[in-house]
């Protein structure tokens, strides 16, 4: 039931971004021009949500063959930069607070609920191409570059003892930092003069390396979808 409600979330947050880039587009198209040019910078403020697309292998032994995890989605407020490099090319930096994630049991130990939590942060820099004339009220726009995740104060759940080494220490957990690649596909709505809305989905293909206190490790592609909206400021 929680996955379900996790699920209806997520998708209740896409639908609102989506509901929300469709009405700046309208208001967008009646505004006065005020062109995106190079030299400007952008800064933005709004809320990410990161939804992990996780394929995940066995933990090693010994464990119940097919013993694997999923994690699920987490939200935080996002902060962006961008500096204009030419009225088309851009380049756009993510910062934010930390990630929550739930890690829960799949595969063979599906039923067994949470076996743990772990926070992230992940600074993103992007390499942007943005369509249209500059000084066009709708701007839509592709990126790509290198991600960072940085995994910290990971805690492991009782139902992760049990399963690990039952009747004994509590099990520990520590997930391996990782780099990646990021590509994105968004939408630049202009407020007014200076004001603007920012819509962008990024697709991270991340891998990560999971080890525990028992010296058991498991492997994992999260490969996270990232759907974001912010209220940014021009100069």
């Amino acid at each position: 039931m929680k996955h379900g409600l996790s699920l209806a979330r997520s998708g209740a947050f896409k639908t609102s971004l989506l509901a929300a880039l469709v009405a700046g587009a309208a208001l967008a198209c009646c505004l006065p021009a005020a062109a995106q040019t190079r030299g400007q910078w952008l800064i933005a403020l709004g809320m990410n949500e990161t939804s992990p697309q996780v394929s995940s292998g066995d933990l090693s032994a010994p464990s119940l063959p097919g013993t694997r995890i999923d994690v699920r989605s987490a939200r935080a407020p996002i902060l962006s930069v961008v500096k204009m490099l030419s009225d088309n090319w851009s380049v756009e930096g993510f910062a934010g607070l930390a990630y929550k994630h739930e890690v829960v049991g799949a595969g063979a130990v599906q039923g067994v609920g949470r076996l743990g939590s772990v926070k992230q942060i992940s600074p993103t820099v992007l390499m942007q191409y943005r369509f249209l004339a500059p000084n066009d009220a709708f701007r839509p726009y592709l990126g790509a570059g290198p991600s960072y995740v940085h995994f910290f104060d990971a805690r492991g759940s009782a139902a992760l003892t049990a399963l690990t080494q039952p009747g004994t220490v509590a099990t520990r957990m520590k997930a391996d930092d990782a780099f990646g690649v990021s590509m994105q596909v968004g939408g630049h709505f202009r407020l007014g003069e200076r004001w603007f809305l920012d819509g962008s989905v990024i697709k991270s293909l991340i891998q990560t390396t999971t080890t525990l206190s028992t010296g058991q490790k498991i492997d994992t592609s999260l490969n996270p979808v990232s759907t974001n909206f912010s209220v940014g400021y021009r100069f």
